[in-house]
């Protein structure tokens, strides 16, 4: 690569005459920016007779660590080789972290190594380097070393410590670093903290988040400090608490950067977030932040979220400039919202408009296809996803697996999953679960036992899927083997869903007062869908007394519903109690329940199709209702026909 430097820039340096002067001109161009320059300085330096010493080494391995290139470290590594100064700690202190800026880790722990005096800084680039690039065991081991050594850790090495325990998710692990930065005194460094508030809320602990976050010197607090609570509050979604922070920032007259309304912005992914997202949008752009190209991509993937697709696509459509995360978060959000028809649309536009798609756009739009039951559409997907070399990827390949099963292909299913090269427990645990979706409630359990069999470790996902597969079939024994074997083997706390399978499989299978007994010892408050499961249950055995108990937790739960209400008077007719159906219907209308219709979807020639109850607003709705009536008609023919062979034969 040729390097070039404009006259203007090196007439600013007239009077170079001594190494001391090129060496502020150098350290100037690398603290400005300039690594190119910096470099072409060096050069011109040597040209000029004079050799570096080593002040100059620092400030031009800091430029090549900027550039990313192995080309000049190694050329600058070179000269050092030659000089006098390759024993100095401070210039190999300074390749070794050129090295490490570059991602190249092995040569800069080989320098390392080799080095014949280390101080804390060296420990440090070496530490910091290792727990950005996840390398835990090797920051752990270097931790131990420099203590055995006699150097005394600061609070870099903390920071880099803090890094490794954020990266593993190991709350426990935060802890002790926590500790020990309070013990060796360095709890005050504001850029500690900051780093602790944003460990603890990646590793689910907000509340110590908030405490370290109100331990900092109200002096102290910087837009940073502000953005680590922040972040942390959009990684739970707490979307008031994030704005109330937010807030109070404000009324500290901090002013917010691009990273403070990222923060906010992705915190706002329920619709009842949306009010809040559209405040923050507008002070984006009060604060300069509206023509950044990953706010506005935010700003898609939060309105989209919040169900409002048509605020996030006029933020696509006035976008300057598109990325292909431009156009994933706008695709992803048709998807998701069931719009298949315009999803694949945007999808084609982004390749005519000479952007690749990704595979996140590929998952987003086999998501859509699973979604509304688009078979035909995922097979070109399938294409599509095997002609651009993403076949390969796990993610992808689970995405098609479930797919298939949600369109009833479990035949296209299982045939990709016997060819694919590598397996995982998402996997496994999806064959599982469109198995049992599609009636194959043997070969679900098949596949777990086989899992098993292999060393696979199952999840509480694959559990609740075995769980779902037989309560569907019925399998009482089966299911209680395998709670037992996620409790007492696996030793997994079972959830809400997995308990919810457990009460449903013994209602239906006439164990009412076991599945009352079992939801009323959870360890965990019943949800709806337990006291649901149950109502259901209820309904198939006629039992009126366990009925009643589980209408009225549904309806102190859950008020508006009126599908228990349905399921109560249901349950009173069959029994022949008309004064309850009737108390029913009158407390629903009481309750002003409203029962809405349901829908069903028609996915043809690309484009979806929804009809819900004496639905006759569809364009071709006379077609459609002479097709129907012709239908029934024939029905009505064969089945004439049926009873006067009946007839005959008898």
């Amino acid at each position: 690569m040729v390097i070039t430097i404009s006259t203007s820039t090196l007439n600013r340096f007239p009077n170079l005459s001594t190494v001391g002067h090129w060496n502020s001109s150098i350290r100037e161009a690398v603290n400005q920016g300039h690594s190119y320059n910096a470099l072409l300085l060096f050069r011109q330096m040597k040209q000029t007779g004079l050799e570096p010493n080593n002040l100059t080494f620092p400030s031009i391995a800091k430029a090549c660590g900027k550039l990313l290139n192995l080309i000049y470290p190694q050329i600058i590594h070179t000269h050092v080789v030659k000089s006098q100064f390759q024993s100095d700690k401070y210039v190999q202190t300074a390749l070794v972290d050129m090295y490490v800026k570059c991602n190249h880790l092995d040569v800069a722990h080989n320098l390392f190594e080799r080095m014949p005096a280390r101080d804390i800084a060296s420990w440090n680039v070496m530490l910091v380097g290792s727990a950005q690039v996840g390398f835990h065991d090797r920051v752990l081991n270097l931790f131990n070393r420099m203590r055995f050594h006699g150097v005394q850790p600061d609070s870099v090495t903390v920071l880099g410590l803090t890094q490794t325990a954020a990266l593993l998710k190991d709350l426990k692990f935060v802890n002790a670093v926590h500790s020990y930065g309070v013990r060796i005194g360095i709890d005050a460094d504001v850029s500690v903290a900051n780093t602790w508030v944003s460990a603890y809320a990646k590793c689910g602990d907000l509340s110590s988040a908030e405490k370290v976050f109100s331990g900092i010197d109200s002096n102290l607090l910087s837009v940073v400090s502000w953005n680590s609570i922040i972040a942390g509050c959009a990684y739970f979604e707490r979307t008031i608490k994030a704005i109330t922070f937010y807030q109070r920032m404000l009324n500290l007259e901090i002013r917010p950067d691009i990273s403070t309304i990222l923060n906010l912005l992705s915190s706002f992914v329920q619709p009842e977030a949306l009010c809040q997202g559209k405040l923050i949008h507008c002070h984006g752009i009060k604060v300069g932040c509206h023509s950044d190209i990953s706010v506005l991509n935010t700003l898609i993937s939060m309105y989209s979220k919040s169900g409002d697709i048509h605020s996030a696509r006029h933020v696509f459509d006035g976008m300057m400039e598109k990325s292909c995360v431009s156009w994933t978060a706008i695709i992803g959000g048709y998807a998701e919202k069931g719009d298949l028809d315009e999803a694949l649309a945007l999808f084609h536009s982004m390749q005519a408009a000479g952007e690749k798609p990704d595979f996140v756009t590929v998952l987003y739009l086999i998501s859509g296809c699973g979604q509304i039951g688009a078979l035909e559409t995922g097979r070109w997907m399938d294409s599509f996803v095997a002609a651009n070399g993403l076949k390969g990827n796990v993610m992808v390949c689970n995405a098609l697996i479930d797919m298939y099963v949600k369109c009833g292909s479990i035949r296209d299913a299982q045939k990709l999953f016997c060819t694919m090269n590598e397996t995982t427990i998402v996997s496994w645990t999806t064959m599982i679960s469109g198995c049992a979706l599609n009636g194959k409630f043997k070969e679900a359990l098949e596949h777990f036992f086989l899992m098993l069999e292999l060393g696979l470790k199952p999840n509480y996902v694959t559990f609740l899927a075995v769980l779902q597969a037989c309560n569907h079939a019925g399998f009482l024994e089966k299911g209680r083997e395998c709670f037992a074997l996620m409790t007492k083997v696996h030793r997994l706390q079972p959830g809400l869903d997995h308990y919810s399978c457990m009460a449903d499989l013994l209602g239906r299978r006439g164990k009412l007062n076991d599945a009352l007994e079992l939801i009323l010892n959870m360890p965990v408050e019943p949800d709806a869908r337990i006291w649901g499961a149950l109502l259901g249950a209820c309904k198939i055995h006629h039992n009126i007394e366990i009925g009643e108990y589980a209408a009225h937790r549904l309806f102190e739960l859950e008020p508006q519903a009126a599908a228990p209400y349905v399921e109560m008077a249901n349950i009173y007719a069959s029994a022949g109690r008309w004064d309850g159906v009737a108390a029913t219907r009158a407390s629903m209308k009481f309750n002003q329940v409203t029962k809405f219709p349901g829908q069903s979807v028609v996915h043809l020639n690309g484009k979806s199709h929804k009809f819900s109850v004496e639905d006759r607003c569809h364009a071709e709705d006379l077609l459609i209702y002479e097709a129907l009536d012709g239908l029934a008609l024939q029905m009505k023919e064969e089945l004439d026909l049926l009873c006067v062979e009946e007839l005959f034969y008898n």
